[in-house]
């Protein structure tokens, strides 16, 4: 999941973006949906990368990064997840995510957040598919002497 380091929310605006790269008063980002726009984002804008979020567990010195929930909702429901986020009730949205994360933290984990999640990997999982390929070291630094 290192392509999360890649990818954004930014405060403000629906769906994810990929950092494209700095500029000078900002950022560049690319939309990941159809229209693959670019724009600049301000220096001011608050610019949250996936890979530095993760999510509260009961064990209070303890999180769960996102990468690791995007990967259990993978086994768990393939590659989209079927769930309607707009017409779910709060107690929809706990139940879906004890199925991913069972020890998330009842108390500072929202059912916003949980919708978020699945926006996110639902987004990720058609735009962005390679970002849940798992990294395979190669054998090659082994040699075999017969």
């Amino acid at each position: 999941m290192e392509l999360l380091q890649e990818v954004a929310n930014i405060s403000g605006k629906p769906g994810l973006y990929r950092i494209v790269k700095p500029g000078r008063v900002g950022v560049i980002v690319e939309s990941l949906d159809a229209a693959r726009k670019r724009e600049m984002v301000n220096a001011n804008a608050k610019v949250s990368v996936l890979k530095e979020i993760s999510v509260y567990t009961e064990n209070v010195n303890e999180s769960r990064p996102l990468g690791e929930i995007f990967q259990s909702i993978r086994k768990a429901h393939g590659e989209k997840v079927d769930f309607d986020t707009k017409n779910a009730s709060n107690k929809q949205f706990f139940d879906f995510f004890e199925t991913v994360l069972p020890d998330y933290d009842r108390e500072r984990v929202y059912a916003t957040d949980v919708k978020k999640i699945i926006n996110w990997y639902n987004i990720l999982s058609e735009h962005l598919p390679e970002a849940f390929v798992e990294k395979v070291e190669s054998d090659d630094s082994k040699v075999v002497n017969d």
